[in-house]
């Protein structure tokens, strides 16, 4: 493959993962410069059924001066190779250092009830659509840099993939453990930028009531329920979607800040280059909690 960029080039070594469609521009602009004050290296912005996340990206990156951003991440459903290879050339040469293009198979649910594609096995479709972004014609400027290609990746073929066809994985919803794991599978070169999901509160009880609300829809999906199975979760830790106690504070971090940073530090520990971070707001509300982001912050 040609799209893989210089190992260590991107992307830092602490990110923040989050939804901005709660946000107006401006605001996200604003939380944008917020994050790059602070000291974050990398915002990471999903793709599901709202804003388009390129768009957001080139005007954000428009908003502040070295702040990196990623998708996390872009349903490969969406587009074809080259529409990818386009916004992969595009945004890199735009953004030189600033832009990584993670990918993910999504979810039947996403795929065919709400897009209307045909389901396909996700490591064939993976391989496929990588190696088709490769091949694809793009006859625009080149980028000085190619920009990296990471993919959402939990389980071990799919980790396997990440490593031989791009720059690296982007576990979501994952573990310490499932770090650990997944650095051995990788093994030392390649990325590995697990998501750690993160309520600054000290009441179990408010934290498990945030966490849930935030887990349910995640719960339901196969492949998640797959990759919790095979780190020794069993189906009554999410039966009809409703974390236990014990999957809820092996996927969440809640506590002080030093229990907070303590489990971004497990992850490090654990063979991640980089951890990006969802901060819950304790007030139930959509979008990310600054005050906390501001305390975690690598700058602070």
């Amino acid at each position: 493959m040609t799209f893989q960029a210089p190992t260590g080039s991107l992307p830092g070594k602490l990110g923040v993962w989050s939804s901005l469609d709660a946000l107006s521009f401006t605001d996200a602009a604003d939380f944008a410069q917020k994050i790059e004050e602070w000291g974050y290296s990398t915002l990471w912005i999903p793709e599901a059924v709202g804003r388009d996340p390129f768009a957001l990206i080139g005007y954000l990156a428009a908003k502040t001066d070295k702040l990196a951003f990623a998708t996390g991440i872009a349903n490969i459903y969406a587009r074809d190779a080259v529409g990818y290879k386009s916004i992969l050339k595009t945004l890199g040469d735009m953004l030189p250092g600033r832009f990584i293009l993670g990918l993910g198979v999504s979810h039947p649910h996403l795929v065919a009830g709400f897009r209307g594609h045909e389901w396909q096995k996700p490591l064939g479709k993976m391989r496929s659509v990588l190696e088709a972004i490769d091949q694809a014609r793009y006859l625009g400027p080149q980028p000085e840099t190619e920009a990296p290609i990471v993919i959402a990746a939990l389980r071990p073929k799919m980790l396997a993939l990440s490593a031989e066809l791009c720059q690296g994985a982007h576990p979501y919803l994952v573990t310490p453990e499932h770090t650990r794991r997944a650095r051995e599978i990788l093994g030392e070169g390649p990325w590995l930028c697990p998501e750690q999901m993160l309520i600054g509160t000290e009441d179990p009880d408010l934290a498990r009531q945030i966490a849930r609300a935030n887990l349910v829809h995640y719960l339901r999906a196969p492949n998640y329920q797959m990759s919790l199975a095979e780190l020794g979760f069993e189906e009554s830790d999410w039966a009809e979607g409703n974390a236990s106690d014990r999957l809820v504070d092996a996927l969440i971090g809640w506590g002080s800040a030093e229990a907070l940073q303590a489990r971004i530090q497990g992850h490090w520990e654990a063979g991640a280059g980089h951890v990006c971070i969802q901060p819950f707001r304790t007030d139930g509300k959509p979008g990310p909690d600054l005050a906390l982001l501001e305390t975690l912050a690598p700058g602070a």
